[in-house]
């Protein structure tokens, strides 16, 4: 089987770093136009667009103000007339211990909020106006096995955001098929990815390594092909589904 992607252009944020680096890569691999977004480095936002070719470019926007979705949605359009698929890959991580002061712990809850989970709808609502007025499209989201497992007790927003996510999905994926707009959730466990190195850095491997049936940590190239399965339009009629990819740790 040969997956071609020659023509659909496909907005994926947090493109540079970690999940998204890869998944740019694959897109790519398999002759996507790729619209990466970055919120910071942009240099190895360049750096990817060009080594990803088929015309991708690179767009910034900071997530963190959700109203910059709609800029960047647009800016898409402008460099390219539509958008086929969207990937809302974009997401922060950030310990926030409940015994912290109620304005530090809101300050994490909220941007947390704001990045994994408002800006995605945006996003999400952009594309699909979008998308009724072509021939549809396919929106994926990079969740986490938190939404359905839990998060540790430092994590409560990010669990909540990616609960968030997967319910959001399941709504698009019900409420637009008619319209030939498909969604789905990619839901990992802990990735590879500079993110969970600082995890690593504080609390070590074996917390993790002892959770996994595998006997190695999953990759964000353990990641991206279902990505790119999923935005070829080969598991439209999965629409609404969660595909796991975290080693077992968690099984439903």
């Amino acid at each position: 089987m040969k997956i071609d992607l020659t023509g659909k252009i496909t907005l994926v944020t947090g493109g540079p770093g970690g999940i998204g680096e890869s998944i740019v890569r694959h897109l790519a691999a398999c002759g996507a136009t790729v619209a990466i977004h970055f919120s910071k480095n942009a240099e190895h936002a360049k750096k990817l667009m060009e080594e990803a070719g088929n015309d991708s470019k690179s767009f910034h926007a900071d997530l963190s103000e959700p109203k910059n979705a709609v800029k960047l949605f647009n800016d898409v359009l402008d460099a390219y007339e539509r958008v086929d698929v969207l990937v809302n890959n974009a997401g922060v991580y950030i310990k926030s211990p409940n015994d912290e002061k109620i304005d530090e712990w809101l300050a994490t809850w909220n941007r947390t909020i704001a990045i994994n989970l408002t800006a995605a709808g945006v996003l999400c609502r952009e594309a699909i106006n979008n998308f009724k007025k072509h021939d549809g499209g396919r929106i994926i989201h990079i969740a986490s096995r938190a939404a359905f497992r839990g998060d540790y007790e430092d994590y409560f927003a990010y669990a909540a955001s990616k609960g968030g996510m997967v319910a959001l999905s399941k709504t698009i994926a019900r409420a637009y098929g008619k319209h030939n707009i498909k969604s789905f959730v990619v839901a990992p466990g802990f990735v590879r990815t500079p993110i969970v190195d600082e995890y690593i850095k504080e609390h070590g491997s074996a917390s993790i390594m002892k959770e996994l049936s595998l006997v190695e940590l999953t990759t964000p190239e353990d990641v991206a092909p279902t990505v790119v399965f999923l935005a070829s339009g080969l598991m439209d009629h999965a629409t609404g589904c969660s595909i796991d990819i975290n080693a077992a740790s968690y099984v439903r």
